[in-house]
């Protein structure tokens, strides 16, 4: 991969296209990425284009593979593997539904005698499997031809008709189809893949479903080795536990800092940053960072056994007090807080203070790793009301779509410029390529300290105040 930040967008979000996000990083942006992660720009029948119809189809409303090829020239770019599901409007589910067990593509899909040999799930094992909908991650369609039904693992999606259709990664056929996206991916230059919602695909009786040991490291070993046989990099998207991330990083894999964002706003609540400093002075080097995302910032189960359950909940009083709301969790709430993560900006989330936000981006592009900002962080923008309130989504409120008037206004904030700077020197000074020291100078101090040879740059964050500064 090529050494420095990556820009984090959908392909409509900056401009409306993907040929104009190109524009963007040659442009007013040249120098600041060394790759762009679109998120998914291809066919896609819900979950703004997390549920795919057809990977080899970019949505005419963005662009074409012409303009991911121009993008690939002088960017690694990234792309979304929805690994766990394909979209209900998909050629191959459209097939299963019609013909059912007689579809040349019927065994892509996870009838319930493929996990249970009588068809019917026991109530303790149901109990176990970690929700992501309420009662169970099941659907039930019509065989078109027979007029039989057929109950399949859905996961994600509520409602009669949801659009995100599980596939079995145990089968040959989901594997040769797996394959092949990758190898498109490749000649059409992409660099790395992102496996979305990879934590899911192992489906075993008695189990929560969930980052199933040892199967899912075999699968991830497959998926490794098989984007690797085309030149890919590999990032699983997991949401669990940090002791899991430790064990992907253990076993040689990148993984997210999905700890950092809530531990970050943790500490300026807080004004302590020694639980902080401790964090990101024993994070390893093949991670990825974030502080905000498409999705929200990460609570549980990311931060269980790092924050208390009430500093969690603290977290999302504060969040909701500006103006943010709640993504909850189903099934464990421990602690009682059934918190999985906040909706809101992480501009927002700070109060809109410039200084605190600067200081909070310094802090996540001199950790170890690779830093991915977010397109709605990167121009800092605050809470989108209306888009909440016309789409009916929590989520939306952290997912403007920028116009080029809106970009230009934003890149001449002052607050936009600092973290510019600070991004282009993350990309291009030599001491970011070394090692990390990280020291508490008191409770509220913190310092980073990257070091290479005789290059050094060195940051110093007062918590409390949000003041830093740079020096290198």
């Amino acid at each position: 991969m090529r050494r420095g930040p990556q820009l984090l967008t959908y392909p409509d979000s900056l401009g409306g296209s993907i040929g104009a996000i190109t524009r963007l990083v040659r442009g007013p942006l040249a120098g600041c990425f060394a790759g762009v992660h679109v998120l998914p720009p291809f066919l896609s029948s819900g979950d703004r284009g997390f549920a795919p119809i057809d990977y080899r189809q970019i949505d005419p409303a963005f662009g074409d593979w012409d303009d991911i090829r121009d993008l690939a020239q002088d960017h690694d770019v990234m792309l979304d593997l929805m690994v766990n599901h394909i979209s209900r409007q998909s050629p191959e589910f459209q097939d299963f539904e019609q013909h059912g067990r007689a579809s040349a593509f019927a065994d892509l899909f996870i009838t319930l005698d493929k996990v249970w040999p009588d068809g019917d799930p026991p109530t303790k094992d149901v109990a176990r499997i970690f929700l992501r909908k309420p009662n169970d991650p099941f659907s039930t369609i019509t065989i078109g031809d027979t007029g039989e039904t057929e109950t399949i693992w859905t996961t994600f999606g509520l409602g009669d008709r949801v659009e995100q259709i599980d596939l079995d990664l145990t089968s040959s056929a989901t594997c040769a189809l797996i394959a092949g996206w990758f190898e498109w991916f490749a000649s059409q230059g992409a660099r790395i893949v992102r496996l979305d919602a990879v934590g899911y695909v192992v489906k075993k009786p008695g189990t929560s479903c969930f980052m199933v040991e040892p199967e899912i490291y075999d699968m991830l070993d497959w998926l490794v080795e098989t984007a690797g046989e085309h030149g890919l990099v590999v990032l699983p998207e997991v949401h669990d536990h940090y002791s899991t991330h430790q064990e992907l990083s253990a076993r040689g894999y990148w993984a997210y800092d999905f700890v950092l964002p809530g531990l970050l706003l943790h500490a300026f609540e807080s004004g302590d940053v020694r639980r902080l400093a401790e964090h990101l002075a024993g994070s390893p080097e093949r991670q990825f960072t974030t502080l905000d995302s498409h999705d929200g910032i990460p609570v549980r189960p990311d931060l269980d056994g790092i924050l208390e359950p009430a500093q969690m909940a603290a977290l999302a009083d504060g969040a909701v007090a500006k103006g943010g709301n709640v993504n909850r969790i189903l099934g464990d709430t421990a602690g009682g807080v059934d918190v999985h993560q906040l909706n809101c900006t992480y501009y927002s989330a700070l109060g809109a203070d410039d200084d605190r936000y600067v200081a909070a981006r310094a802090i996540q592009l001199f950790a170890r790793g690779v830093p991915q900002l977010y397109y709605v962080g990167l121009l800092a923008g605050e809470n989108d009301y209306e888009a909440v309130e016309q789409t009916g989504e929590g989520r939306a409120i952290n997912r403007h779509d920028y116009t080029d008037q809106e970009i230009g206004a934003a890149l001449d904030r002052p607050v936009v410029r600092r973290i510019l700077d600070l991004v282009r020197l993350r990309k291009e000074h030599p001491a970011f390529d070394g090692e990390l020291e990280v020291a508490v100078e008191d409770t509220s101090l913190i310092r980073m300290t990257r070091f290479h040879g005789r290059d050094f740059a060195e940051l110093m964050v007062d918590i409390v105040t949000g003041e830093m500064s740079v020096t290198k």
